[in-house]
């Protein structure tokens, strides 16, 4: 199916790992040219070298994402570049662990800086030139909005802020005809991911523990299955798609976990 993704400029925060750098490989094989937003230059331009060595076209632009100031100057350099921006993906984030025992005010203020309020900035920034293409925006989420995880508060409220953010956006922005959702994540591995399980005694069996609990092939999601979901968003082909919250996990958010 020809996503008619071709030339569209979409940018993509967080794009050099993990989920992200799935989102922006994929979309660049679809043709599209993913801008990628981060801070680390070394990881950003390894990732957008990637892209082009395998014939794609990527870009990208430096920002402390928690930095307004940022976030609009990298919106800038792409208008500059290319004049124009048919899509975002607001993905970057992380995990923090700041709990409701543990955490405080500040901690738990710079988790929802780190993980939810970039995702308005990012938006509020490319809206006017959302506007002239009619482009999308898709949020990625995850489970713990839903499920609750234990230890994380800052990172379930961004996430839960995620999705209402998703719908809230999906009902302002009908009179543009520009389509909002969310790809709502469950256990995908990734480089983080895989830092995790490695600082259990037992790895191996902390994830064995885990990718049977999930229903569909008792397997992790791959981040390409991920991408091929934003990808699928952002084109014209889910063109009467929006407000929706789609969970790409295998069942595992929704399914009866006694059948496993």
């Amino acid at each position: 199916m020809d996503l008619h993704l071709k030339d569209k400029v979409i940018i993509v925060t967080g794009g050099s790992k993990g989920i992200g750098q799935g989102i922006s490989m994929l979309l660049a094989s679809e043709g599209a040219i993913p801008v990628i937003i981060g801070r680390d230059k070394e990881s950003v331009s390894e990732a957008v070298n990637a892209i082009e060595k395998s014939g794609g076209k990527a870009y990208y632009a430096l920002a402390e994402l928690t930095d307004p100031e940022q976030c609009k100057l990298a919106v800038e350099r792409t208008i500059e570049k290319f004049g124009r921006i048919d899509g975002l993906v607001n993905n970057a984030g992380v995990n923090d662990g700041v709990s409701l025992e543990n955490g405080n005010y500040d901690d738990f203020l710079r988790s929802i800086n780190r993980s939810l309020t970039h995702y308005y900035m990012m938006a509020h920034y490319v809206l006017p030139e959302l506007k002239k293409s009619q482009g999308a925006i898709v949020n990625i989420g995850s489970k713990t909005s839903v499920t609750g995880q234990g230890g994380t508060s800052g990172y379930a409220a961004a996430n839960g802020g995620r999705n209402a953010l998703t719908r809230e956006w999906a009902v302002e922005l009908l009179p543009f005809n520009i389509r909002v959702n969310a790809v709502i994540v469950a256990e995908c591995y990734t480089p983080l991911y895989d830092r995790w399980i490695n600082s259990f005694d037992n790895p191996e069996e902390k994830l064995k523990g885990i990718t049977d609990k999930i229903p569909l092939g008792r397997r992790m999601t791959t981040s390409e299955e991920i991408a091929s979901t934003v990808a699928f968003l952002l084109s014209k082909r889910s063109s009467h798609t929006t407000g929706q919250l789609l969970f790409v996990d295998g069942g595992y958010t929704h399914l009866d976990r006694s059948i496993t």
